[in-house]
């Protein structure tokens, strides 16, 4: 397991099985360092529409091997524990509430 650390300094907690299963993914590889980037320094972070409890970490990624892409690491936070869902390459970030930076 991986530690992580948000931009507000909370621990997330990374599977090795959701780091293999996200790893896995060709277009993820190598994106590890990135993943741990964009929870630490967003550029956005939205609440998820279909999960409240879940965010939605966003960092605008210019080179990866689809061409620039935003990278999204999507973490659900409970009471006393928060943990890496999964996270995947997009063209946009989704719609959500604004959770950072505050408007």
């Amino acid at each position: 397991m991986t530690e992580l650390r948000d931009h507000q300094d909370r621990t997330i907690r990374l599977t090795g099985e959701r780091k293999a299963h996200i790893l896995g993914h060709p277009e993820m590889a190598g994106l590890s360092a990135e993943m741990a980037r964009t929870v630490r320094e967003p550029e956005q972070v939205v609440r998820s529409r279909s999960d409240p409890a879940a965010s939605l970490f966003y960092r605008w990624l210019p080179e990866s091997m689809v061409g620039g892409k935003w990278l999204c690491v999507v973490v659900k936070y409970t009471e006393g524990d928060a943990f890496v869902l999964t996270a995947y390459l997009t063209d946009r970030p989704k719609p959500g509430e604004p959770l950072w930076p505050s408007t």
